[in-house]
């Protein structure tokens, strides 16, 4: 699939005494109870989605959002570019801008199923808590990338439990859910390496604030034809600069993201919206369908016609 993958695990992040001493059961036993027989669950409490396999999975390629990603029981692993991030039961990930990612399960079975959630990130909310004075100040440094592995102390572990208990009482989840996820993200704030990519991405004149612009001009007009150097406008940067702070927060080329933008884009017109592989290929950009059934192939395993087929199986 990928070559030469630079693996990350959890780093540390506080001190000793600020790391969980076991692992997180209590959340582990709420999703087993929301998840039977399903893989996924979107629950009612908006953003939030609980996952379950009860086998090792096979890599799947996505657009992922800000998200929070924390594991219960299992592991993970995600690629982006050449990279590799793996995390447990012991570790959480955060994504802070739109990523082309690829990822599965590694350790899941019967008896000791995957349990993981992720959580939406509102950037607006961050945004607003980043204002309070107890949080450390920005400073400014080189981009770094757009996700990255942290590990998971008491205090994060126990406000992800307060709200996936809401679930217990809908009627509280109004109430409560604000403040409660604003609690979670002050502590991602707070947490040294998580933090500083939160704060770099919701400051719009920092260069990851920056590419953050850029790229959501590229998702809005992924089938247009790409230059750099009008993209690089849209983010206040010049050409050299934008290539080189694009690929440190993303791993790959501006080329190679609105590539997997046009290919995600075009799974989803095929699969939702019972779009031939021609007519999907054309919507979001290709002029040439070998071309375009070529790279589909490459990125998703198997010609389009064909993987459509095994996703509408299952």
């Amino acid at each position: 699939m990928m070559k030469q993958e630079r693996e990350t695990t959890g780093s540390s992040s506080g001190t000793e005494q600020e790391r969980p001493s076991g692992k997180p059961l209590r959340l582990a036993a709420m999703i087993e109870k929301w998840t039977r027989g399903e893989h996924q669950v979107t629950t009612a409490i908006p953003g939030l989605a609980l996952h379950r396999r009860e086998s090792p999975t096979e890599p799947s390629c996505y657009m992922f959002s800000p998200h929070l990603c924390l594991i219960a029981q299992g592991v993970k692993r995600i690629l982006l570019g050449e990279e590799a991030y793996v995390y447990d039961e012991r570790s959480f990930v955060v994504s802070s801008v739109e990523l082309p990612l690829v990822s599965y399960v590694t350790e899941a079975s019967p008896e000791k199923p995957y349990l993981g959630l992720t959580l939406e990130l509102d950037v607006k909310e961050i945004s607003k808590l980043m204002h309070h004075d107890r949080l450390p100040s920005l400073r400014s440094g080189p981009t770094g990338r757009g996700i990255g592995v942290s590990k998971l102390t008491p205090s994060l572990l126990n406000a992800v439990e307060r709200l996936v208990g809401l679930l217990e009482t809908p009627e509280e989840i109004p109430i409560f859910r604000n403040l409660i996820q604003r609690e979670i993200y002050y502590r991602l704030l707070m947490d040294e390496e998580q933090g500083a990519r939160l704060r770099q991405i919701v400051v719009a004149e920092s260069r990851s604030g920056q590419i953050a612009r850029a790229i959501d001009w590229m998702k809005e007009h992924f089938d247009q034809p790409l230059h750099i150097k009008e993209l690089a406008k849209h983010a206040g940067m010049s050409p050299s600069g934008f290539h080189q702070h694009f690929r440190a927060l993303t791993a790959i080329s501006p080329l190679q993201f609105q590539k997997r933008i046009r290919l995600n884009e075009a799974r989803r017109l095929m699969l939702q919206e019972n779009l031939d592989a021609g007519n999907a290929a054309f919507q979001v950009g290709y002029e040439s369908p070998t071309q375009f059934n070529r790279e589909y192939k490459r990125m998703f395993g198997k010609p389009p016609r064909t993987d459509i087929k095994s996703l509408q199986e299952v």
